[in-house]
């Protein structure tokens, strides 16, 4: 019987980081030493390595995922494990988890098996504080804010238009809509707020883009914090917010390296959810991989849909880098359950019961990620994770229908028992397709209305017929036009359940109305992102959370995280 992960990451002998930095290219002089086994790099780094070329840079996204897990992390890693088994040189750099997560529905977000980062327990808790620090600076700004409204508020902020609220790292739906300031004058003015998971925190959107101290200060800047009550935009600036939260933010705009299970490097720096933000790594992370390896393995959270399309249409056009190719990651219990061969996991007996029909109806899903991300203009390999119970006969189906479709490449890998070995073959098909042409095309130009760029991701990406603007946010719309934001790039926040915005339509549907119940502005972040359906910005625990799964012992070991 396989060890749990976390007893697979506690069994792993780890290299000092030491020599996993020296290894990749990075000097002594610029780490800092958190422990043994994790550190941060000095963003002198950059300038040193400024005339190096860089390497090529793939990015792993998916089908739309579902509650069985289809392992986009443990393919990220796996497939770096690949190509460090064929003699390449490659970094992961990967997002940091959230401990909402960690202790609700998904546990753990370092990978699987012996496809998992290092060192585990610390990284899916405090890691290196980068999270705490987001939520300090991001209150720190609502501390001032309310601070104005007390004394006098001479820039007439309206009480009723402050867009700004406050963060925590956790799940917990009981802060979503909250009243401060009761208790009588001495405790503030009273009025409605709330609490953001810290993923979702602007902020957190703002450490993933920063290219530099001076970048990160100008973007905490223009965060719109609010409206007078002339109307007027209130920005983070005006209550000379910007100064503080760069100080807060000094250390965690450093990346940090960790290792895998094999000893290869992975940068793993800032965390924003892409089903409420970008969900991407650090666009600094990427640039100090790329400049020290021959390749560079990141992630876009969710699925193409997601992830992916703001992987490109934020990312890439802030940072100006460009991807070789993708990897749509795909399982066959997960297309079997798009294919409506069960509706719930209580019935595993069909999770896991051959059923080639069901997998080929679940390939309408696979099909519709493999267009989206031929219309970035980027090759595609699909990676088919494979799981014990997967027969040949499905495998292939999946691999004959994404050929069809228009994949370069589509190869099942077994990265989680095996590690790197059970990942050559796919690693190939993937030095393969980063060997054709790329041609990077953002989905649109940034010059359109805000509503015709939310129709355009709606119907190209989703597959929606028509958009429906409720009087709110259309009346949002207009402000932020006068604010000057409209040449913004989208971010939408919807579930990743479902290429549309309701959870419950799987697979691909198509011609359905897409509803946008509210529009919000990361001025500073340089997105607008509407809300699409029910979406939450602060997520809720399951009736059974993975944090009652949680113990340590009396050598403080940890247990059940994983």
């Amino acid at each position: 019987m396989m060890k749990s992960d976390l007893e697979i990451a506690q069994s792993a002998r780890l290299k000092d980081i030491r020599q996993i930095a020296a290894a990749a290219g990075i000097e002594e002089g610029e780490l800092e030493l958190y422990g043994r086994y994790k550190a941060k790099i000095d963003l002198s780094i950059l300038k040193r390595l400024a005339g190096r070329p860089d390497g090529k840079y793939i990015v792993v996204t998916a089908i739309t995922p579902t509650p069985l897990g289809e392992g986009k992390t443990v393919t990220n890693i796996s497939l770096a494990l690949g190509l460090a088994k064929l003699g390449k040189k490659v970094i992961n750099t990967l997002r940091q988890p959230s401990m909402g997560p960690v202790f609700g529905v998904k546990g753990g977000a370092t990978g699987g098996g012996r496809a998992q980062v290092a060192p585990m327990e610390d990284i899916n808790l405090h890691f290196t504080g980068d999270i705490h620090a987001v939520a300090a600076a991001h209150n720190l700004l609502a501390a001032l804010l309310d601070n104005h409204l007390y004394h006098d508020n001479v820039l007439h902020f309206d009480p009723k238009e402050i867009y700004w609220n406050r963060s925590l790292d956790m799940n917990d739906r009981t802060l979503r809509q909250i009243v401060v300031g009761l208790g009588g004058t001495p405790n503030g003015i009273t009025r409605e707020s709330g609490f953001d998971i810290t993923a979702a925190s602007e902020v957190m959107a703002i450490l993933a883009l920063a290219e530099s101290y001076s970048d990160l200060k100008g973007r905490l800047a223009k965060i719109l914090v609010g409206r007078s009550r002339e109307g007027k935009p209130i920005w983070a600036r005006d209550v000379r917010a910007e100064g503080a939260m760069t100080a807060l933010l000094r250390d965690a705009l450093k990346p940090n390296i960790v290792q895998t299970l094999e000893g290869t490097p992975c940068l793993m720096h800032a965390g924003p959810f892409a089903n409420v933000a970008h969900g991407n790594n650090s666009i600094i992370a990427d640039r100090v991989a790329l400049k020290l390896a021959d390749y560079v393995v990141t992630e876009s959270g969710f699925g193409s849909d997601t992830g992916a399309e703001k992987f490109v249409d934020i990312k890439c056009r802030a940072s100006g880098l460009k991807p070789s190719a993708a990897v749509i990651v795909a399982t066959v219990r997960a297309l079997k359950l798009h294919g409506g061969a069960f509706k719930n996991l209580k019935d595993k007996a069909k999770v896991g019961e051959e059923n080639v029909d069901a997998v080929l109806r679940g390939c309408a899903n696979l099909e519709k990620h493999i267009e989206n991300v031929r219309m970035f203009g980027l090759p595609v390999v699909v990676a088919i994770n494979r799981f014990p119970a997967d027969t040949d006969r499905e495998i292939d189906a999946i691999r004959k229908r994404a050929l069809e479709v228009g994949a370069d490449a589509a190869v099942p890998h077994e990265g989680v028992v095996r590690g790197g070995e059970g990942v050559v073959d796919l690693a190939k098909a993937v030095l393969a397709a980063c060997e054709k042409p790329a041609e990077l095309k953002f989905l649109y130009p940034l010059d359109l209305p805000i509503e015709e760029k939310i129709r355009i991701i709606a119907q190209k990406v989703y597959g929606a017929g028509e958009i429906d603007l409720s009087a709110k946010v259309q009346k949002r719309i207009a402000f932020f036009n006068e604010c000057g934001l409209g040449g913004l790039p989208i971010c939408m926040a919807k579930t990743p359940a479902s290429l549309s915005h309701d959870p419950a339509l799987r697979n691909r549907p198509t011609g359905f109305k897409f509803p946008v119940t509210d529009i919000r502005a990361a001025s500073g972040a340089g997105f607008i992102y509407p809300l699409a359906g029910e979406i939450m910005t602060m997520p809720g625990l399951p009736a059974e959370p993975a944090a009652a799964r949680v113990d340590v012992d009396a050598t403080g070991r940890i247990s059940g995280l994983f």
